[in-house]
């Protein structure tokens, strides 16, 4: 999936537009692992902030980055044909969630895997039909042609946490009083959507999976719910990618090289963001090789760069943005840290003086020191 075919679905689920009908669901003590009650209701039924409420849930499992809070779950052709968790998710889809044993197997099957650090949760479930508007060759959708109806079902999993007891105002009594502890459903913290919606068209051999903290992927769920390969989280992708770096490289492994790299993906993600490209961006290890040969990083140890990090991804594209910090540029020594913009990366020097090594930064006329401004005195210019 791009951002364009996700950006087509979140757009279902705006008030006003969402039409959705039922929404079904069971809330589980997370402690025990039981059933505490099943949610089995018409959204046209609900008050309307109710029903805005549940669509918020459900729109929040389709956000993110792709390839960080968005990963593709891949079925193998086996699965597809013939598998027990291929066929539940089917049936779900099927019966537009109406088949009542399909969606307690379900449920059954979350609750005996998932650990949510022992917080009670919600699994709230979702069927849609989108019938999808044909693209016109200029791009833009005609909404009254369609060749394809997606269906579609939605999953997220929302954390039940208790609410303090709090002072409220009571405008009748014209008082301060407690306000009552009680239970507030927070926003997903995994979900997923089946089958992906590519090429604007099902795909019943790829799931989209949601987590809401980028390294905490539920590797328990995706292993129950899918039985695959857990995808690498983004944070797994990015020590494995430095490992290779510091592992492949030894020596080679500078400031400046490195400082050069940051830069070069850098560009690459700017450029991507600017270009407007609703697919992700990605570049093979070869490209990335070809980055620290220019960086001057030998032969010998760009080719055991390559070596490493097919070891460690396959033959799998990576996303720059996974791969590196693009909002900081931080230098750490014993003695001092450094933060800089990483768009003023490049002006950081190694420089050896007296013997010492050195890190130098240009110094403008507006400098600080914990907010407080100073001036820095010249001293006796080099001779």
């Amino acid at each position: 999936m791009n951002q364009k075919e996700l950006g087509e679905l979140r757009r279902r689920f705006r008030p006003g537009k969402s039409v959705l009908s039922r929404v079904y669901g069971c809330y589980v003590n997370g402690g025990s692992h039981e059933i505490i009650s099943y949610l089995d209701e018409s959204l046209g039924s609900m008050p309307q902030e109710e029903a805005e409420k549940y669509l918020s849930l459900f729109k929040k499992s389709l956000s993110g980055s792709l390839g960080k809070n968005l990963i593709d779950v891949v079925f193998s052709t086996a699965q597809v044909a013939d598998s027990d968790e291929h066929r539940l998710l089917s049936a779900l889809r099927l019966s537009e969630l109406k088949d009542g044993e399909a969606r307690e197997a379900f449920y059954q099957t979350v609750i005996n895997s998932l650990d949510i650090e022992g917080c009670n949760y919600l699994i709230l479930l979702a069927h849609d039909a989108y019938d999808v508007p044909r693209r016109r060759k200029d791009g833009e959708t005609d909404q009254d042609a369609s060749d394809e109806v997606f269906s579609y079902i939605l999953c997220c999993i929302c954390p039940v946490k208790n609410r303090k007891i709090e002072l409220g105002y009571f405008p009748g009594e014209n008082e301060f009083h407690s306000c009552a502890a009680g239970q507030i459903v927070s926003a997903p913290e995994l979900g997923f959507l089946f089958p992906a919606f590519d090429g604007r068209a099902a795909n019943i051999y790829n799931a989209l999976f949601y987590s809401q903290k980028a390294g905490a992927i539920h590797q328990e769920f995706i292993d129950a719910v899918f039985h695959t390969e857990p995808p690498m989280s983004a944070p797994e992708q990015r020590e494995a990618f430095e490992s290779a770096l510091t592992g492949a490289l030894e020596e080679a492994c500078s400031l400046e090289v490195i400082q050069t790299l940051h830069g070069r993906l850098l560009e690459k993600i700017e450029d991507h963001r600017e270009s407007g490209d609703p697919e992700p961006l990605s570049l093979s290890v070869g490209d990335i090789s070809g980055i620290l040969r220019d960086c001057g990083v030998p032969e010998e140890q760009a080719e055991a760069f390559r070596e490493q990090c097919g070891m460690a991804f396959g033959k799998a594209v990576l996303n720059p943005e996974n791969l590196i910090d693009s909002k900081h540029f931080d230098i750490k020594t014993e003695q001092a840290a450094i933060s800089i913009d990483p768009e003023y990366g490049y002006l950081v020097e190694t420089r050896i003086i007296d013997g010492r090594k050195y890190l130098l930064i240009p110094a403008g006329e507006d400098v600080e020191l914990n907010g407080l401004s100073v001036r820095l005195r010249a001293g006796e210019p080099e001779a």
